[in-house]
């Protein structure tokens, strides 16, 4: 009978790591609960890898808001202490609770820890940002970080985070002198994204402008910049590309304007600097108000290779001559491309999507894939319509 009741207990006989990496599929509440099944689940929990910190840990109602910030903290802290074995991945997620300077402790007992290799924070408290302590930057096994609504202030003792390879900063309020000093004190830097907006103060001389951000990316295997309306940031590009090479870039992921010269120029720039680009997402943009007066002229871009690009997608797309002008400068310079999806935007009206199909198929242009599909796609509520790229035609399946 004994031997039957160990024989169906299959998952308490698995290997200790195996258990733990079981338990990180749980929420914390529920792994610690497992602690009373038997002696030998007793300390299961205390070697999970990954720990995930969020609103769930307290159950209270929102009219105990007292006693729901207390458990939660006391929860955390318990977890953190009680803890054996490294800490590969946190995640601390918590909304609405008055507990910053709790957190700053909870950071300083996680600074001593060199295992965390995967960190994702998000503190928000209303319309109040979190100010990361300086002891968060002690951190320095980290390889991957995602920060939301944090602010981002380096103490002069910051030497970076040496072995980062991705960071993500989503709604993060950091000035550009500082945001400059932070990507280039991470020299392993593979993938940068950053989501936000009005976040970077440009006042007197802490400026940078967006192709100075590429510069501090040399090793940047994926860029993802978007919602980001500061003009400024696009202001100055003197050149058709940047110093160095990016030539690790493989993904360009975009969010941009093309009614502004500046913003045209910056992009092609960071393109024209990247050889080995396989994929460029674009979402396009326009300001209030706005009308398209600037066209971009293929000519100044003669010498533009991209040898490796496979998949161009443009989202938002207005069927604006300089949107049109930029599909088909990269369709005739990239030999290996095998898709462009345009996605058009809620403002095209069927009139005028007709038109721009009829001129694609009227008036053929240079391109430099015999493969390559261009697919245009009205929002989802209309059915798609699909061109087909040949040698000598271009076909229209609806």
């Amino acid at each position: 009978m004994k031997a039957q009741r160990q024989s169906s207990d299959r998952i308490s006989n698995l290997p200790q790591d195996i258990i733990e990496k079981i338990l990180t599929f749980m929420p914390i509440r529920d792994a610690l609960k497992t602690s009373i099944l038997s002696k030998k689940w007793r300390h299961c929990w205390k070697g999970m890898p990954k720990l995930v910190f969020d609103d769930r840990l307290s159950n209270v109602s929102s009219d105990m808001e007292d006693v729901k910030k207390y458990k939660l903290v006391i929860t955390i802290f318990h977890v953190l202490l009680l803890h054996r074995g490294p800490i590969l991945e946190l995640c601390i997620c918590i909304s609405d609770e008055e507990i910053f300077n709790e957190i700053d402790q909870i950071i300083l007992h996680l600074s001593w820890s060199k295992n965390i290799k995967k960190f994702i924070f998000e503190v928000y408290q209303f319309d109040e940002y979190y100010k990361l302590p300086s002891s968060f930057f002690s951190l320095q096994g980290l390889e991957h970080l995602f920060l939301k609504y944090c602010i981002i202030e380096l103490p002069s003792t910051f030497n970076g985070f040496s072995t980062l390879k991705s960071l993500k900063f989503y709604e993060v309020d950091i000035n550009a002198t500082m945001l400059k000093r932070f990507l280039i004190s991470c020299p392993l830097l593979e993938e940068f994204t950053w989501i936000g907006y009005d976040c970077l103060d440009f006042t007197g001389g802490n400026k940078c402008t967006f192709v100075e951000l590429f510069t501090c990316l040399p090793s940047a295997q994926v860029v993802n910049i978007s919602w980001f309306e500061n003009k400024d940031f696009y202001a100055g590009v003197m050149s058709q590309k940047l110093p160095t090479s990016l030539v690790y870039l493989r993904i360009l992921v975009l969010q941009v304007c093309f009614h502004e010269q500046d913003q045209i120029s910056s992009t092609l720039c960071v393109i024209n600097s990247s050889p080995n680009l396989e994929k460029i997402n674009l979402r396009m943009i326009r300001y209030v108000a706005q009308t398209c007066t600037t066209l971009l002229d293929p000519q100044d871009y003669f010498g533009l290779k991209l040898d490796h690009l496979k998949e161009l997608v443009i989202t938002s797309f207005h069927n604006y001559a300089s949107e049109m002008e930029f599909v088909k400068l990269i369709m005739g310079k990239s030999p290996l491309l095998k898709k462009t999806r345009i996605k058009l935007s809620t403002s095209v009206s069927v009139d005028e999507e007709v038109k721009m199909l009829r001129d694609l198929v009227l008036h053929s242009f240079p391109r430099a894939s015999p493969e390559a599909k261009l697919i245009i796609e009205r929002p989802k509520t209309l059915p798609a319509k699909q061109l087909s790229v040949s040698d000598t035609s271009l076909i229209v399946e609806i």
